[in-house]
Protein backbone atom coordinates (compact mmCIF):
# COMPACT_ATOMS: atom_id res chain seq x y z
CA UNK A 1 0.00 0.00 0.00
CA UNK A 2 1.21 3.52 -0.78
CA UNK A 3 0.00 6.25 0.89
CA UNK A 4 -0.04 8.91 -2.25
CA UNK A 5 -3.71 10.95 -1.52
CA UNK A 6 -2.18 13.81 1.03
CA UNK A 7 -2.58 17.54 0.25
CA UNK A 8 1.04 18.79 0.08
CA UNK A 9 0.10 21.71 1.03
CA UNK A 10 3.66 22.65 2.76
CA UNK A 11 5.25 22.36 -0.76
CA UNK A 12 3.34 24.97 -2.60
CA UNK A 13 3.18 26.66 -4.86
CA UNK A 14 4.74 23.39 -6.68
CA UNK A 15 1.54 21.33 -5.71
CA UNK A 16 -1.00 23.99 -7.03
CA UNK A 17 -0.54 22.58 -9.99
CA UNK A 18 0.89 18.67 -9.37
CA UNK A 19 0.45 16.16 -6.09
CA UNK A 20 2.81 16.21 -3.91
CA UNK A 21 4.10 12.40 -4.70
CA UNK A 22 5.20 13.63 -8.38
CA UNK A 23 7.78 16.37 -7.25
CA UNK A 24 10.88 15.07 -8.51
CA UNK A 25 14.02 14.86 -6.16
CA UNK A 26 17.53 14.19 -7.82
CA UNK A 27 15.72 13.73 -11.26
CA UNK A 28 13.20 11.17 -9.93
CA UNK A 29 9.78 11.80 -8.29
CA UNK A 30 8.92 10.96 -4.90
CA UNK A 31 6.55 8.16 -5.84
CA UNK A 32 8.45 6.48 -7.78
CA UNK A 33 11.05 6.14 -5.15
CA UNK A 34 8.92 4.25 -3.05
CA UNK A 35 7.56 2.08 -6.24
CA UNK A 36 11.27 1.79 -7.22
CA UNK A 37 12.29 0.54 -3.91
CA UNK A 38 9.15 -2.36 -4.31
CA UNK A 39 10.34 -3.51 -7.38
CA UNK A 40 13.74 -4.03 -6.05
CA UNK A 41 12.39 -6.45 -3.75
CA UNK A 42 10.17 -8.70 -5.81
CA UNK A 43 6.32 -6.57 -5.05
CA UNK A 44 4.43 -7.61 -7.52
CA UNK A 45 1.45 -5.47 -6.78
CA UNK A 46 1.18 -1.67 -4.98
CA UNK A 47 -2.19 -0.47 -4.59
CA UNK A 48 -1.95 3.71 -4.47
CA UNK A 49 -4.37 5.91 -2.93
CA UNK A 50 -5.45 9.22 -4.87
CA UNK A 51 -7.05 11.97 -3.77
CA UNK A 52 -5.71 15.63 -5.04
CA UNK A 53 -5.16 16.00 -8.51
CA UNK A 54 -5.54 12.27 -8.91
CA UNK A 55 -5.53 11.89 -12.88
CA UNK A 56 -1.68 12.80 -12.51
CA UNK A 57 -0.73 10.47 -10.77
CA UNK A 58 -3.39 7.94 -12.25
CA UNK A 59 -1.28 8.90 -16.09
CA UNK A 60 2.21 8.88 -14.12
CA UNK A 61 2.05 5.29 -13.07
CA UNK A 62 -0.14 3.71 -16.31
CA UNK A 63 3.30 2.70 -17.94
CA UNK A 64 4.61 0.37 -14.34
CA UNK A 65 4.58 -2.80 -15.04
CA UNK A 66 6.68 -3.47 -12.36
CA UNK A 67 5.31 -3.34 -9.49
CA UNK A 68 1.69 -3.54 -11.13
CA UNK A 69 0.02 -0.52 -9.41
CA UNK A 70 -3.78 -0.73 -8.68
CA UNK A 71 -5.53 2.90 -8.15
CA UNK A 72 -7.77 3.36 -4.88
CA UNK A 73 -9.74 6.69 -5.13
CA UNK A 74 -10.71 8.75 -2.76
CA UNK A 75 -11.57 11.54 -5.07
CA UNK A 76 -14.77 11.65 -2.97
CA UNK A 77 -13.43 12.32 0.12
CA UNK A 78 -10.04 12.11 1.86
CA UNK A 79 -9.70 8.99 4.01
CA UNK A 80 -5.86 9.52 6.23
CA UNK A 81 -3.52 7.05 6.39
CA UNK A 82 -5.98 4.31 7.73
CA UNK A 83 -9.16 5.12 6.19
CA UNK A 84 -7.39 4.72 3.04
CA UNK A 85 -5.84 1.39 3.81
CA UNK A 86 -9.75 -0.02 4.47
CA UNK A 87 -11.32 1.61 1.39
CA UNK A 88 -8.29 -0.95 -0.03
CA UNK A 89 -8.35 -3.75 1.46
CA UNK A 90 -10.26 -6.04 -1.34
CA UNK A 91 -6.89 -5.52 -3.06
CA UNK A 92 -4.56 -5.90 -0.14
CA UNK A 93 -5.50 -9.11 0.55
CA UNK A 94 -5.29 -11.39 3.30
CA UNK A 95 -1.45 -11.66 4.03
CA UNK A 96 0.66 -9.28 5.98
CA UNK A 97 1.81 -6.24 3.13
CA UNK A 98 3.77 -2.96 3.07
CA UNK A 99 2.99 0.32 3.80
CA UNK A 100 5.44 2.94 2.37
CA UNK A 101 4.60 6.94 2.39
CA UNK A 102 4.48 8.53 -1.05
CA UNK A 103 6.04 11.69 0.25
CA UNK A 104 9.53 10.20 1.84
CA UNK A 105 12.11 7.75 0.96
CA UNK A 106 15.61 6.16 1.61
CA UNK A 107 18.93 5.31 0.13
CA UNK A 108 19.77 1.24 1.36
CA UNK A 109 22.63 0.20 2.12
CA UNK A 110 23.44 -3.34 2.05
CA UNK A 111 20.39 -5.20 1.61
CA UNK A 112 17.53 -3.33 1.13
CA UNK A 113 15.68 -2.43 4.16
CA UNK A 114 12.33 -3.41 2.60
CA UNK A 115 14.05 -7.21 2.60
CA UNK A 116 15.54 -6.70 6.20
CA UNK A 117 11.47 -5.85 7.46
CA UNK A 118 10.46 -8.71 6.00
CA UNK A 119 13.12 -10.91 7.54
CA UNK A 120 12.31 -9.53 10.93
CA UNK A 121 8.94 -9.79 10.70
CA UNK A 122 6.87 -12.26 13.15
CA UNK A 123 3.26 -12.66 12.93
CA UNK A 124 2.50 -14.72 16.04
CA UNK A 125 4.08 -11.44 18.00
CA UNK A 126 3.68 -8.68 15.54
CA UNK A 127 1.25 -6.51 14.61
CA UNK A 128 2.78 -4.12 13.03
CA UNK A 129 6.61 -3.45 12.49
CA UNK A 130 8.04 -0.12 11.38
CA UNK A 131 11.09 0.87 9.70
CA UNK A 132 12.77 3.48 11.91
CA UNK A 133 16.16 6.19 11.66
CA UNK A 134 17.92 7.66 14.40
CA UNK A 135 18.28 11.82 13.67
CA UNK A 136 21.78 11.81 12.28
CA UNK A 137 20.54 9.38 9.22
CA UNK A 138 17.76 11.54 8.34
CA UNK A 139 17.57 14.82 5.79
CA UNK A 140 14.77 17.16 5.86
CA UNK A 141 12.98 16.07 9.29
CA UNK A 142 12.23 18.82 11.50
CA UNK A 143 10.17 17.38 14.18
CA UNK A 144 11.22 15.72 16.64
CA UNK A 145 11.73 11.79 17.62
CA UNK A 146 8.85 9.03 17.72
CA UNK A 147 9.30 6.04 19.49
CA UNK A 148 11.59 4.11 22.07
CA UNK A 149 13.16 1.15 21.40
CA UNK A 150 13.20 -2.16 24.10
CA UNK A 151 15.98 -4.64 23.78
CA UNK A 152 13.24 -6.46 22.16
CA UNK A 153 12.21 -4.35 19.48
CA UNK A 154 8.86 -3.26 21.05
CA UNK A 155 7.94 -0.17 20.91
CA UNK A 156 6.94 2.90 22.93
CA UNK A 157 5.90 6.36 21.78
CA UNK A 158 9.34 8.91 22.38
CA UNK A 159 7.59 12.10 22.53
CA UNK A 160 10.62 13.37 21.25
CA UNK A 161 13.21 12.03 23.42
CA UNK A 162 16.72 12.47 22.42
CA UNK A 163 17.32 8.94 22.40
CA UNK A 164 14.34 7.78 20.26
CA UNK A 165 14.00 7.16 16.49
CA UNK A 166 11.83 8.59 13.92
CA UNK A 167 9.29 6.43 11.97
CA UNK A 168 10.85 6.25 8.18
CA UNK A 169 7.69 5.97 6.67
CA UNK A 170 7.61 2.03 5.81
CA UNK A 171 6.42 -0.47 7.67
CA UNK A 172 4.59 -3.95 7.44
CA UNK A 173 1.16 -4.15 8.78
CA UNK A 174 -1.37 -7.42 9.31
CA UNK A 175 -4.78 -6.90 7.46
CA UNK A 176 -6.57 -8.55 10.93
CA UNK A 177 -6.05 -4.95 12.21
CA UNK A 178 -8.29 -4.00 9.67
CA UNK A 179 -11.20 -6.19 10.30
CA UNK A 180 -13.93 -4.18 11.41
CA UNK A 181 -12.90 -0.92 10.95
CA UNK A 182 -14.64 1.97 8.68
CA UNK A 183 -13.62 3.22 5.48
CA UNK A 184 -14.34 6.47 7.45
CA UNK A 185 -10.95 9.30 8.02
CA UNK A 186 -8.60 8.26 10.41
CA UNK A 187 -4.94 7.79 11.03
CA UNK A 188 -2.60 4.88 11.33
CA UNK A 189 -1.49 6.50 14.71
CA UNK A 190 -4.70 5.13 16.44
CA UNK A 191 -3.22 1.56 15.45
CA UNK A 192 0.46 2.33 16.29
CA UNK A 193 -0.90 3.11 19.94
CA UNK A 194 -3.41 -0.20 19.61
CA UNK A 195 -0.37 -2.48 18.90
CA UNK A 196 1.66 -0.34 21.61
CA UNK A 197 -1.27 -0.89 24.42
CA UNK A 198 -0.97 -5.18 23.51
CA UNK A 199 3.12 -5.19 23.19
CA UNK A 200 2.22 -6.08 19.47
CA UNK A 201 4.58 -2.97 17.84
CA UNK A 202 7.77 -3.65 17.23
CA UNK A 203 10.42 -1.39 15.10
CA UNK A 204 13.41 -2.40 13.07
CA UNK A 205 16.39 0.72 12.52
CA UNK A 206 17.42 0.98 9.11
CA UNK A 207 20.46 0.74 7.00
CA UNK A 208 21.21 3.86 5.33
CA UNK A 209 19.67 7.58 5.02
CA UNK A 210 16.10 8.97 4.80
CA UNK A 211 15.08 11.55 3.29
CA UNK A 212 11.64 13.77 3.73
CA UNK A 213 11.04 16.89 1.73
CA UNK A 214 8.67 18.95 3.12
CA UNK A 215 8.57 22.28 1.37
CA UNK A 216 10.61 23.92 -1.85
CA UNK A 217 13.64 25.31 -0.46
CA UNK A 218 14.14 21.36 0.88
CA UNK A 219 14.74 20.17 -2.20
CA UNK A 220 18.48 20.63 -2.93
CA UNK A 221 18.95 19.68 0.40
CA UNK A 222 17.46 16.52 -0.46
CA UNK A 223 19.04 16.10 -3.49
CA UNK A 224 22.66 16.64 -1.67
CA UNK A 225 21.95 13.79 1.11
CA UNK A 226 21.25 11.43 -2.66
CA UNK A 227 24.21 12.30 -4.07
CA UNK A 228 26.34 11.69 -0.56
CA UNK A 229 24.34 8.49 0.41
CA UNK A 230 24.42 7.01 -3.09
CA UNK A 231 28.07 7.69 -3.04
CA UNK A 232 28.63 6.03 0.71
CA UNK A 233 26.19 2.82 -0.73
CA UNK A 234 28.95 2.02 -3.63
Amino acid sequence: MVLAAGLGKRMRPITDTMPKPLVRVAGKTLLDWGLDSLTEIGVAKAVVNVHYLPDQIVAHVAGRNEPSVVISDESDGLLDSAGGIVKARAELGTDPFYIINADTFWIDQGTPNLTRLALAWDASRMDILIMLADLGQATGHSGGTDFLVAPDGALSRAKGAPEGLIYAGAAIIHPRLFAHASEAPHSLNRYFDEAISAGRLFGMHMHGHWITVGTPDAIPQAEAAVKRALAEAL
